[in-house]
């Protein structure tokens, strides 16, 4: 990596409540190589209350890119993501779903909520930095972009 670009890192936003499937999500975000805060929630309704900034998360950052598993305890992953939709200020947020469990019915309702991917569980790599690269219209232009 070009350590002479100046910007700020990527913030992720990592809802998984699994506790193995969380840290092989954040080992393979670090194998791409890119400068970035995780942030890694294990609750739905903690995902909704971080990405509307209310209660203890009044400060948290807007991330740049949200990573949503479906199947998660007090608000399933399908909630957030249509929480996220019907925000004016949240809307625009790139949301790439990873999930294990979900069916086909599941795939379909959320690419109709505009998913810029659907992920199968556990992370493939390359497949995830293309997403990524496919991604940069959404980066602002202070960001540290991956290469």
């Amino acid at each position: 990596m070009d350590r002479t670009t100046v910007g700020r890192p990527m913030e992720l936003l990592l809802v998984e409540d699994s506790l193995l499937a969380g840290r092989l999500a954040s080992a393979a975000i670090k194998q791409c190589g890119f400068e970035h805060r995780l942030t890694w929630l294990r609750d739905g309704q903690e995902a909704i209350d971080f990405l509307s900034q209310s209660g203890r998360y009044s400060k948290a950052p807007t991330p740049d890119l949200v990573l949503l598993d479906l199947v998660l305890p007090t608000r399933m992953g399908r909630e957030v993501l249509e929480t996220i939709r019907k925000s004016p200020t949240l809307q625009p947020l790139p949301v790439v779903v990873m999930t294990g469990e979900a069916g086909d019915e599941d795939e379909a309702a959320c690419r109709s909520l505009q998913v810029e991917a659907y992920l199968a569980k556990p992370l493939d790599v390359p497949k995830f930095m293309k997403i990524i690269g496919d991604l940069r219209h959404h980066w602002q232009v202070d960001m540290t972009l991956p290469k």
